[in-house]
């Protein structure tokens, strides 16, 4: 595996694969890579003759700086996890590299961008999209893996896609969970093992709900109490969604894909948590 630091290298590189008629897969993260991002990067080996796989921590889609100063930064065990995957480049560069002026576009997207996380986190999805069009810029993959953990992160993705008209297949790819149902995630890793044992119950508890026979906003009462009642969790939001646009549904007939997606603050630090459940 070839570890590359700087965009003109990296174009170099595929410029050779590309003469040879191979197809390129990206799998673009942020590092502190878990059996998630595995499973992604295992599938770009599949279904492509090269796999990318960029290390990048993004400053600009966080909107608090503390977040991104105690977010995990592991390198050297990535790579070593890239390799068993067998990718064949990981594009690792400085912040300096990937915004060498600021970035001042501006992506808008609504109301895909504008509810959820893109309510809670000002600027978080057009930092997304600065980020994530440039590495389409540089590596111009035939298909780019996304882990479906991050749900609103795809629908926006695929907003920007077709704004900006790249021509690539978004791969969305199932949840990886550990056996009690925890979505991993590199944020577990700032939990105390207590902590992880309480985190379970938020997929627990929306897991439930979808059994209840409940009107929407039954569901969605019951999943943020249920979840608020157990100590050391709070429910910042819980939004029961059209799957693909986003909006709020009222009734289980509004979309022919609904999904309820969550955000909950764990423990006492507290670490900010996502998840997602599909109610049809």
């Amino acid at each position: 595996m070839k570890v590359i630091n700087n965009i003109k290298e990296l174009r170099k590189c595929l410029a050779r694969y590309r003469k040879e008629g191979l197809t390129v897969g990206l799998v673009p993260t942020m590092g502190a890579l878990h059996e998630g991002h595995a499973s992604l990067v295992r599938r770009s080996v599949e279904e492509n003759d090269v796999t990318v796989v960029s290390i990048f921590l993004n400053p600009t889609q966080f909107n608090d700086p503390k977040d991104l100063e105690r977010y995990p930064r592991t390198l050297e065990a990535d790579c070593r996890l890239l390799e068993a995957c067998k990718a064949d480049i990981a594009f690792a560069p400085t912040v300096k590299e990937i915004y060498p002026e600021p970035d001042t576009r501006q992506f808008s997207y609504p109301p895909t961008d504008s509810v959820m996380e893109g309510a809670m986190r000002p600027g978080h999805f057009n930092g997304v999209c600065q980020i994530v069009s440039k590495l389409f810029m540089y590596v111009e993959p035939d298909r780019a893996y996304f882990g479906e953990k991050d749900y609103q992160q795809i629908a926006v993705i695929r907003r920007m896609v077709e704004d900006l008209g790249f021509k690539l297949e978004i791969v969305p790819c199932p949840v990886v969970r550990q056996s009690d149902g925890l979505a991993l995630s590199s944020r577990n890793s700032l939990l105390s093992a207590e902590e992880r044992v309480i985190a379970a119950n938020i997929y627990r508890v929306m897991k439930e709900s979808c059994s209840l026979g409940l009107s929407v906003q039954q569901t969605h009462d019951y999943v943020v109490e249920e979840i608020n009642k157990i100590d050391g969790l709070e429910v910042q939001y819980f939004s029961i969604v059209d799957g693909d646009s986003l909006a709020d549904v009222s009734s289980w007939d509004d979309a022919p894909s609904i999904v309820g997606c969550i955000t909950v603050f764990c423990g006492t630090k507290p670490i900010r948590l996502i998840d997602h459940i599909r109610y049809k």
